[in-house]
Formats: C-alpha cells, sequence, structure tokens
C-alpha cells in the first residue's frame, strides 16, 4: 500500500496554493489522478519519484518509509523504486532502443529483463533503432519498457498518450492494460480522457485546488442520472455491461458520460472505443455504428 500525507507549497497560473493531500493507493490497483490542469497532478507525482520534495509530511510505500520531514528521511530517486513515463517520452537521443533500456538497468543487472521487455512491448525488431527515427507511440512504448526496467513497486504516468492520435492511443490503452496485469504494479496514472479513464482505472482521484475532493470508480464520480427524454447525438463506447437481461452502454458524449439500454443485436456488432450515433424518440433509443 502507498500512503500520502503531505503538504507542499506551490504558484499556478491561479496563484499560491498548497498542495495538501492525504490517500492511500492499494497494492496492484490501478489509479488515475483527475483534476483541471495547475491542480496538482503531475506535483503529486514527482513527489512520489523523488523528484521534487513536499515541505511536510509523509510517505510509506509497502510498509517503507520514503519520505518523513520530522525523521528527515527523504530517499533519493534511485532508490525508489518507481518507474516514470513523461509525456515527451524523455529518451536519450544518442542512444538506441536497446541502450536507453539497458541505462535504467541496475549496476549489475540481468540483462536479459530488457530483452524481455522489449518483447513484451513490441519494440524487439527495433532494438537498433534511434528514437529520433521513431515514431510518437514506438517512442512511448520505449519509455514504458524502460519505466519497468527495474521491477518497480509503483508505475507513474503522466498523461503519456495525449499527444498520440485516437488510434494508436487505444493500442496504447490495450498494452498498458496487458502490462498492468502481467506485472502487477501499482499505477498511477494522470489523464484528462475520460474515454481512457474509464477504461484503465479501478479508481479515480479528484484533486481541486491542491485538495482530494473525491474519490470513487469511473462511474461513480462521472456518470449523471438524469437523462434528457429527447436527443440525438454521436459518442465514444466505453463500457460494454449486460445487467441481468439487458447490455447497458457507457458512452462518451463530449465532455459528459451516459448509459443508455441496448439491444443484444446493437451490443453485438460493438465494441469498446467504437463511435456511434444514438437517436432517441420517446425514450426509445436507436443504436447505429458509425
Amino acid at each position: 500500500m502507498i500512503h500520502f500525507n503531505i503538504k507542499k507549497r506551490l504558484f499556478s497560473a491561479e496563484g499560491e496554493m498548497e498542495l495538501a493531500v492525504d490517500f492511500s493507493v492499494n497494492e496492484g490497483e490501478f489509479i488515475t489522478l483527475f483534476g483541471k490542469s495547475g491542480a496538482g497532478k503531475t506535483t503529486l507525482l514527482r513527489i512520489l519519484s523523488g523528484l521534487d520534495t513536499p515541505d511536510e509530511g509523509t510517505i510509506t510505500v509497502g510498509g517503507e518509509t520514503w519520505f518523513d520531514s520530522a525523521k528527515r528521511i527523504n530517499l533519493p530517486p534511485q532508490k525508489r523504486r518507481a518507474g516514470f513515463v513523461f509525456q515527451d517520452y524523455a529518451l536519450f537521443p544518442n542512444m538506441t532502443v536497446r541502450q536507453n533500456l539497458e541505462f535504467a538497468l541496475e549496476r549489475g543487472g540481468d540483462r536479459a529483463v530488457v530483452e524481455e521487455l522489449l518483447e513484451t512491448v513490441g519494440l524487439s525488431a527495433l532494438a537498433g533503432r534511434y528514437p529520433d527515427t521513431l515514431s510518437g507511440g514506438q517512442k512511448q512504448r520505449v519509455a514504458l519498457a524502460r519505466a519497468l526496467v527495474r521491477r518497480p513497486k509503483i508505475l507513474l504516468l503522466d498523461e503519456p498518450l495525449s499527444a498520440l492520435d485516437l488510434e494508436m492511443r487505444l493500442k496504447l490503452q490495450d498494452e498498458l492494460i496487458a502490462v498492468h496485469r502481467r506485472f502487477g504494479v501499482t499505477t498511477l496514472l494522470v489523464s484528462h480522457d475520460l474515454s481512457e479513464i474509464f477504461k484503465l482505472s479501478d479508481r479515480v482521484v479528484m484533486i481541486e485546488r491542491g485538495a482530494v475532493s473525491r474519490t470513487g470508480s469511473p462511474s461513480e464520480l462521472f456518470i449523471k442520472d438524469e437523462l434528457g427524454g429527447k436527443f440525438k447525438f454521436t459518442g465514444e463506447v466505453l463500457r460494454i455491461d449486460r445487467d441481468g437481461v439487458l447490455e447497458i452502454l457507457t458512452l462518451l458524449i463530449g465532455n459528459s458520460v451516459v448509459k443508455i439500454v441496448a439491444t443484444d443485436e446493437e451490443v453485438a456488432q460493438l465494441k469498446v472505443g467504437d463511435r456511434i450515433a444514438v437517436a432517441s424518440k420517446a425514450f426509445n433509443p436507436i443504436i447505429e455504428k458509425l
């Protein structure tokens, strides 16, 4: 388990504020930190990794103290079992893909781990290439594999897919799910993409002005119960669930998340990530895949 109880003074576009959070993350959970830009989400990841230091408080991970201001404990980044994937990849341009991963190995570490991770993220054939010859999706795979080289206790993801196109985002989301399940690493993601949050997250921690305002599953935080009686819209399928004899679609419509009932025939042609059109007349929705 990870437990944060820290405070740090920050300066945002809206002026000075205090980041003050006290919450826990269970081992193996996939958590998303959600909130407006400047709320303190990325700073939390940097504090956990050791790249930033709180003004006061404690951080414990699996019973080990990583930070305690009263006891003057502050483990350096290299002693924290945390892998960090940055939005801009942060790869070494003068190193090949394999060399980027080998650089992250502990001294005397088993190089077989590098080959395993290259295969896991589908980069074995590109191991001798340099970052500037790779696509954005390939660079992000390298960054993810490098973050996993030391078998971290925690994987930190700072909007890692935001610069990619929809098709690549969906593909890498699937890979993140596969990596999370395979290695069982506790994961904290910063994201503003609701479809991504629904697809990946066990739980969402909402940050507002440096404080935790709410926590819960994506459905608990984002789905509204009140739906209008007449509507026509297009949206993206976030989830497909069966509730007894009913098929329930969870859709992203603009920045809103809604649930609708669908027939077995309609759901048979759908999968998560599909775009659909929904038209309703007197609460009788008609669904058509786009």
